[in-house]
């Protein structure tokens, strides 16, 4: 498993790590960012990651079991700040990261029902402890509601039609079945486009992708020190609006600077060598009061 972190030359510069810091991971993955950060920080700092995929922390356990730096790995949403900081007796971080892409280890997994290019269940669920699943929304919900949240999620204009389809192949039971309810009401032009608006549409809802996002993005100030900063990498156009905003509202009371007046994105170069950077959207500010 090769799992290439996006924009990292780019996030250790924005993060103007302190050497003694605390460092508040909230999406750590496999811990790609990790492990470049970990280099910047004294035996003094300490590194708090996050994962609703225990697969991928068990991962980071076996990676970082040597570190000289204290690192503490929690299963949970990045969205519980409060809880998880008093949990490890901290009350404020010199920086946050979130990188709010699908890992590799999520993407290429022929299990986990993320990508429509291979035949899997439909799960997409982060927390493999949560109970609802991809297949429990596509056979429950009624056709409006699943055209709401295809609409909404993934912007696909063809929402009612497909939702409308969806509902007479019921039950959908694999990747495959998800896939042939939107083949057959769609042109072949752009297929695959389609495919992957539906698939992120239904991965949002099941995982409260951006209701998560939201009480982050309401609550982290509070646990920024003054000086800290905040580095968020999104990938499509709601993520990257809600982070946007949201600086531009704590600027305005004076509470953050931003450093990145448009976000910054991937060189020729890296995406030529990882096509998952194509459309990552790194935005940075300061905690100023």
């Amino acid at each position: 498993m090769l799992h290439v972190p996006v924009l990292a030359a780019e996030v250790l510069s924005a993060l103007h790590i302190f050497p003694d810091g605390v460092y508040f991971d909230g999406t750590i993955g496999v811990g790609g960012h990790a492990a470049l950060i970990l280099q910047q920080l004294s035996s003094q700092g300490r590194y708090i990651g996050i994962d609703r995929d225990e697969e991928a922390l068990s991962h980071c356990k076996q990676r970082f079991s040597a570190s000289s730096v204290s690192v503490s790995l929690h299963h949970g949403s990045y969205h519980n700040i409060k809880s998880i900081l008093e949990r490890y007796g901290v009350q404020r971080v010199n920086g946050f990261i979130l990188d709010l892409g699908l890992s590799s280890l999520q993407l290429d997994s022929d299990s986990r029902g993320f990508s429509f290019q291979s035949d899997s269940a439909l799960d997409m669920r982060f927390d493999q402890s949560q109970s609802e699943t991809a297949a429990d929304i596509l056979n429950t919900l009624p056709s409006p509601d699943l055209a709401n949240i295809i609409y909404e999620y993934g912007q696909e204009r063809r929402s009612r039609t497909i939702a409308r389809n969806i509902e007479k192949c019921r039950p959908l039971i694999s990747v495959t079945d998800l896939v042939e309810a939107v083949r057959r009401v769609t042109p072949p032009n752009h297929r695959n486009r389609t495919l992957a608006r539906v698939f992120q549409a239904i991965r949002i809802k099941v995982n409260s992708e951006l209701d998560h996002l939201n009480t982050f993005l309401n609550n982290f100030i509070e646990y920024l020190t003054i000086g800290g900063r905040v580095a968020i990498i999104s990938f499509h156009s709601l993520e990257d609006r809600q982070v946007k905003h949201r600086f531009k509202d704590l600027a305005r009371e004076g509470r953050l600077t931003i450093l990145t007046p448009k976000p910054l994105i991937a060189s020729a170069e890296e995406i030529a060598n990882n096509r998952r950077s194509k459309s990552a959207k790194l935005r940075v500010a300061e905690r100023t009061s």
